[in-house]
């Protein structure tokens, strides 16, 4: 990348061979402070092919720290921002950069009074640009500090759309109008969390047919809305006691528990219009993997009356 030093840089005389011209000329790139070889014949008042010949003739005295071919890439770049450069744009060649030690052995190679004076007066432009250079280091420490931010703030701004996405597609799996699906084993606390939707949408009933209670169905049972009813039809073995219900009913009225051997699978049954068929016990959700479906309603009073 080409850092345009003088944003005005295309308002400058480049025939005018003084410090604070060729100070404007002067682009950073690579890292280095280098002029372009156009800029550099124009000074020197030598037509560019000349100027390059000349450095050809001579290549062992212009190592690659002195001297550098731009990329078309960097070209391009120039032509973009450089309205003197503009002649480059159809150019099937790209332009030559020159460092300090560049320009300095340009002057012993062309030998002639004007190049030994304006090199002289380069040499002077490129201390005066080091000196802004450095007066203004911590502006681009500063500058520098706040690129690292931004760059930061996009990776966390990823990370956490990310998430959001995550979060969205959990909440879409625990909406209630999902009513068929599978939990694999492991995902114990999104089956509950789908399963405690399904009973807080409730109105006025709740029966749960499941063979295998125990103390942690009554705890899914609680998050049902107030007021609501729930009658749960289980085996005599199951293990929640009359203590267990009265308890409940002293904080959650009403429960009414029914003891059958008639069910072998469980049912869920939400305000007798709302009929799901669950492949585990609500206590065993997500221990392993089970599948959960809506049946039609109309089977609502047959499972009833054979409970």
């Amino acid at each position: 990348m080409i850092n345009f030093i003088d944003s005005q840089n295309d308002s400058i005389d480049v025939h005018t061979a003084n410090v604070q011209n060729i100070e404007r000329l002067i682009l950073h790139i690579h890292g280095q402070q280098v002029m372009i070889d156009s800029d550099i014949a124009i000074l020197y008042g030598v037509d560019t092919k000349v100027l390059n010949q000349a450095v050809k003739r001579n290549n062992t005295r212009f190592p690659e720290r002195f001297m550098f071919r731009l990329t078309q890439k960097e070209k391009n770049e120039l032509v973009t921002n450089c309205d003197r450069f503009e002649k480059l744009k159809h150019s099937s060649t790209c332009p030559y950069a020159f460092t300090e030690q560049g320009i300095a052995m340009l002057s012993s190679i062309l030998k002639s009074k004007t190049a030994i004076e304006v090199s002289i007066q380069i040499m002077d432009a490129f201390v005066a640009m080091r000196h802004i250079l450095m007066s203004n280091v911590h502006i681009l420490s500063e500058l520098e500090s706040i690129k690292q931010h931004i760059s930061k703030s996009e990776t966390h701004q990823l990370e956490t759309d990310k998430r959001i996405d995550e979060l969205f597609k959990k909440m879409d799996l625990y909406k209630i109008e999902n009513k068929k699906g599978i939990f694999f084993k492991g995902q114990i606390f999104d089956a509950y969390v789908k399963f405690e939707n399904f009973l807080q949408s409730a109105q006025s009933s709740i029966i749960l047919i499941d063979g295998y209670v125990d103390i942690t169905v009554l705890e899914r049972l609680s998050k049902k809305r107030e007021n609501v009813n729930v009658e749960l039809y289980t085996s005599s073995h199951a293990t929640i006691t009359q203590t267990d219900i009265k308890a409940f009913n002293d904080q959650y009225p009403t429960l009414t528990v029914n003891y059958t051997t008639k069910m072998h699978d469980r049912f869920l049954i939400i305000d007798n219009k709302t009929l799901l068929h669950i492949g585990a016990s609500l206590k065993d959700l997500g221990k392993k993997c089970f599948a959960f479906e809506e049946l039609d309603a109309s089977l609502i009073p047959t499972i009833i009356s054979n409970v």
